[in-house]
């Protein structure tokens, strides 16, 4: 027995001290554990929290409560204006436009391939259409043909991409399970971002630039979700477009769809869907994050880990269905569902090592997200998303610890942003790309260091970042402002005819700051997606200092 017992306290020697995860692998790691002399001491600070707790979102309400109590405040830096962001990241999006055998879109990767949905492609056009210019209005228009003539299968459920040429691209597939596949989370997508392409174009005066082709593809997807759940009481993880079955059960691979469905619901008029878009929600909600506090699926390199996407994911529907229905149980799951994607999201500025590249540019990295619990690096924003629906929260709610969550989030992506004098990707200016490395999983001398590449999705969630969420933000009952953009903000005075603020702007670029400033009145109406067209803008040169006085009722006076 004892023998027994030395052997296998060898071969967990080598099982730990051997080898070490990677990036989707395992490889020799390297690492030598300390040597402990007599006397040697190390400290820990920690703190311990007792507190009742009667389940799994009292824990989530807690921790978000005190996630930054032993660090304390992290401070995010102001290095680039949020209209300086759109302005380089959509000059990327224009140079990726090609025109291939299999049709005309924006490159969603950096091949000249097609993927739907997850990283970018169809997201990356959202705010194309904003920038009101034919030339990529027409471009936008010829992405949309594309996707509902080449994608979409007969069952109503689209593909998930296609080559250049042509071919429709299989998800990762059993090779037990024939059929093609597609991921349940690009449908989601799919479904989602249809819609929001749909309203913006009306809301910007297009409408007679929807095709009816458009709505009845996205008709047709929405009853095909509606048909999975009336059939199978889930979505799946991935289905067959041919058919529409089920390949692969469970996950939260259909975070989103509630959200797609409300909406569809609320455009085409049909009460069903929205009845399909509450309970599925439930369903989620009390399934995976009252009874696990995880949500995963998401991703389609991780199969059904835990990922920090399915849960911003669900937080979207979660506020879908709090716009659409304005009841408020939906506000409060969501305000458990924002302290679940907090556990992804550094509360703190984590010391890189001084020579590594993010050391060296002195990056404030609080707001970094983990992808998944397979992804042993954080990455700069929330794939594929603005995360506006945190800001809606914070706004509905009042509780500035979701406007943190969403500061932190948006300051984090811009340090990864590729700009003269703050090169991370070496790459296109604008660009940035998903790796924010704490880990060695990629080498011992990878902590700290950017991949010299750029991925789309990143910059995508950038400029959605720019576009949804305001730059600054005023309560007007508590004469309060909290400003997201990278300038500095602070109210002068106060009088009958508004508040006056004063802005200074300490980056390098020009700024055009966006301004969202209402009542507690105004603030109880669930915010639209196309609010942002209607918000006004200042501009506040490099260096310089303005004022302005605020009134929601006469808007913005420059001083």
């Amino acid at each position: 027995m004892q023998q027994k017992t030395a052997v296998l306290s060898v071969f967990l020697h080598l099982q730990f001290v051997k080898w070490q995860t990677g990036f989707g692998d395992f490889h020799i790691s390297g690492d030598k554990a300390p040597d402990w002399n007599s006397g040697d001491e190390i400290t820990l600070n920690f703190k311990v929290y007792v507190f009742n707790a009667a389940n799994i979102p009292d824990l989530l309400k807690k921790f978000m409560q005190v996630r930054k109590a032993l660090s304390g405040l992290n401070h995010p830096r102001n290095i680039i204006p949020m209209s300086k962001l759109f302005e380089v990241a959509t000059n990327i999006c224009k140079g990726n436009f090609v025109d291939v055998p299999a049709g005309s879109f924006y490159r969603p990767e950096n091949n000249k391939n097609f993927q739907l949905g997850w990283v970018s492609g169809m997201m990356n056009t959202y705010p194309m259409l904003t920038l009101n210019d034919k030339k990529e209005r027409d471009r936008v228009i010829a992405e949309l043909d594309f996707v509902v003539n080449k994608l979409q299968g007969k069952s109503g459920y689209f593909y998930g991409g296609i080559t250049a040429g042509g071919e429709i691209i299989p998800e990762k597939m059993s090779p037990d399970f024939k059929p093609i596949q597609a991921m349940v989370r690009k449908n989601a997508d799919a479904l989602l971002w249809l819609i929001k392409h749909m309203q913006l174009l009306k809301a910007q005066g297009y409408g007679k630039s929807v095709k009816p082709e458009w709505e009845n593809a996205t008709e047709k997807l929405a009853a095909a979700f509606v048909n999975t759940w009336n059939k199978d009481g889930e979505f799946g993880q991935y289905i067959v477009p041919e058919t529409g079955e089920i390949a692969v059960y469970n996950s939260t691979a259909g975070a989103i769809v509630p959200a797609g469905l409300a909406m569809a619901s609320d455009y085409f008029h049909n009460k069903e869907w929205m009845k399909v878009a509450r309970d599925a929600a439930k369903f989620y909600y009390q399934r995976d994050v009252e009874k696990q506090g995880l949500t995963g699926g998401h991703c389609g390199d991780i199969s059904q880990d835990a990922d920090s996407e399915s849960a911003f994911g669900f937080l979207e529907s979660l506020m879908a269905l709090y716009y659409y229905t304005g009841q408020k149980e939906w506000l409060n799951r969501a305000e458990v569902q924002a302290a679940l994607g907090a556990t992804w999201t550094f509360s703190y500025d984590p010391v890189f090592p001084p020579n590594s590249e993010i050391g060296k540019l002195k990056s404030n990295m609080a707001g970094a997200i983990w992808a998944s619990i397979q992804n042993k690096h954080a990455a700069p924003g929330i794939c594929t998303a603005s995360g506006d629906y945190i800001f809606k929260l914070f706004r509905a709610t009042g509780n500035p610890l979701y406007a943190d969550l969403i500061r932190d989030i948006q300051h984090a992506h811009a340090e990864a942003v590729n700009m003269p004098g703050h090169l991370t990707t070496n790459n296109l200016i604008g660009s940035s790309m998903e790796r924010i490395q704490l880990s060695d999983a990629e080498g011992k001398g990878s902590i700290g260091n950017f991949i010299n590449t750029r991925n789309s999705w990143t910059e995508t969630n950038g400029v959605l970042m720019a576009l949804e969420i305001p730059g600054i933000y005023v309560n007007m009952n508590h004469k309060k402002l909290y400003v997201f953009d990278h300038v500095k903000a602070q109210v002068l005075s106060i009088d009958k005819s508004g508040i006056t603020i004063q802005l200074k702007n300490e980056t390098e670029y020009d700024a055009s700051v966006s301004v969202l400033a209402e009542t507690e009145k105004q603030a109880r109406k669930p915010l639209s997606y196309t609010a942002f067209l209607r918000w006004p803008k200042v501009k506040v040169k490099t260096g310089g200092t303005i004022m302005i006085k605020v009134n929601p009722a006469n808007g913005i006076t420059m001083l």
